[in-house]
C-alpha cells in the first residue's frame, strides 16, 4: 500500500482541508514527472527563498511564471526551430513542461530572472501586520478597559 487515506482527517478537523489535500497530492506524485526540468529550492535568508530551474535552450519569451492564490506555476513551451538543423544526437531537451509549486500563506514572488540557462525565482515570506503577534495591555481596573455602559431610559 503506497497511499494514505486522509478521509478520517476531514471528519475530525476544521480548516485544514488545504493541508490535507497538499499531503494527499504529495503522496501521489509521479517520480518521472519530477525529473524535468531539474530544480533547486534554497533558503537565501531568514524569510527569503530562491527557486532555480535549469532552462537550457529556453529563451525568456518561451517561459511563463504565474502566481495564482497559493500556487506558483512555471511553464515552458519551446518554439519550433526553423533553421533546418539536422541533429545526429539531441541531448538538450526542449520539451514543453508545467511545474506547480504550492506556496505557504504570505509567500510572495518578488522577481524572476533568466541567466546562463538558469531561471531564478525569488520569494519572500511577508507576514502582514494584522497577522503578527501583538501585545495586549493588562489593566488593573477593568472599568477603564470596559466599553461605555449603555443607559436604558423609559420613554416618556
Amino acid at each position: 500500500m503506497d497511499r494514505f487515506d486522509f478521509s478520517p482527517l476531514f471528519r475530525s478537523t476544521i480548516g485544514f482541508d488545504r493541508l490535507i489535500r497538499l499531503l494527499d497530492t504529495a503522496s501521489r506524485v509521479d517520480s518521472a514527472a519530477l525529473a524535468y526540468p531539474p530544480y533547486n529550492i534554497e533558503k537565501t535568508g531568514e524569510d527569503a527563498y530562491r527557486l532555480t530551474m535549469a532552462m537550457a535552450g529556453f529563451s525568456p519569451d518561451e517561459i511563463d511564471v504565474t502566481v495564482h492564490e497559493n500556487t506558483l506555476l512555471v511553464t515552458g513551451k519551446a518554439k519550433k526551430e526553423e533553421d533546418g538543423s539536422r541533429y545526429l544526437h539531441r541531448g538538450i531537451a526542449r520539451r514543453a513542461f508545467e511545474r506547480r509549486f504550492s506556496l505557504a500563506d504570505h509567500i510572495k514572488v518578488v522577481g524572476a530572472s533568466l541567466a546562463n540557462g538558469m531561471l531564478h525565482v525569488d520569494l519572500v515570506h511577508e507576514v502582514p501586520e494584522e497577522a503578527k503577534p501583538r501585545k495586549i495591555e493588562i489593566v488593573s481596573d477593568p472599568a477603564q478597559n470596559a466599553a461605555p455602559a449603555v443607559e436604558h431610559k423609559q420613554a416618556a
